[in-house]
């Protein structure tokens, strides 16, 4: 998430003229001119024309080119220059959420399922091999897996803090799910997370499940700390063989 770049995309609408002008592009089913718009909201065609450019620059709207006439050739004039609400979505959370990647995780599991997979085993399928793609598509730079791993989670949301050796993650991007329904989403952040390392080809590092007040439910360790501590691994068996609930 490029937390300036979003917010000044929606800091534009602060203007109480660009948020009218924005609201009446979104609200028509074909592109619209400034002249249409500026009748609309009874403003000079030149302010709405500069405030609907600031609303371009800023990403939020798009345009095209194309005479309104319909007559094409020598005499039909011009092409009008139209707006459009843009297609790309734009949003801040801060602490940033990613419950567009939850919603994705859980439908592509429930497909996966229909092929008799248990949902909470397809759920850790899906999220592992998400998290894997995501690893992947990352640069290798020459720096230590640790380092490694909390540069591409950061990226992710995660806010890791290094500690002895291993990440802590202050930040849960699933937050209200992962408290409404612990068990499923902790699982597939652990995971996720898991798979990320994988595919930034982090051998020596293992996600862990190491619920805390405050964090998110999953720590990044050494493999070798990582099995002689409390919590439970990316194979999914704590200390005493079970599989703890977070």
């Amino acid at each position: 998430m490029d937390v300036s770049s979003d917010a000044a995309s929606i800091g534009t609408l602060a203007d109480d003229t660009r948020r009218a002008l924005y609201e009446h592009v979104c609200a028509q089913a074909e592109p619209v001119g400034r002249e249409a718009v500026a009748s609309a909201l009874d403003i000079p065609v030149h302010m709405a024309r500069f405030h609907l450019d600031k609303l371009v620059d800023a990403g939020l709207l798009e345009t095209e080119f194309r005479r309104l006439s319909g007559r094409s050739g020598p005499g039909a004039g011009r092409p009008s220059k139209l707006y459009r609400r843009a297609a790309q979505t734009i949003t801040v959370s801060l602490p940033e959420r990613r419950y567009d990647l939850v919603g994705h995780l859980l439908a592509a599991a429930i497909e996966r399922s229909g092929d008799g997979l248990p949902l909470d085993a397809a759920l850790d399928e899906v999220a592992r091999d998400e998290g894997r793609r995501a690893g992947a598509a990352l640069p290798r730079d020459d720096e230590d897996e640790l380092e490694r791993a909390a540069r591409a989670l950061r990226m992710q949301g995660y806010e890791p803090r290094s500690a002895d050796d291993a990440l802590i993650l202050a930040n849960c991007p699933f937050d209200s799910l992962a408290r409404d329904h612990t068990a499923l989403v902790c699982s597939a952040n652990h995971s996720y997370v898991d798979g990320v390392l994988d595919g930034l080809g982090c051998a020596h590092l293992r996600a862990r499940l190491e619920p805390a007040d405050g964090l998110c439910c999953v720590a990044v360790r050494e493999a070798a700390r990582a099995a002689g501590a409390g919590g439970t691994d990316a194979g999914g068996e704590g200390a005493g063989g079970e599989r703890p609930v977070p």
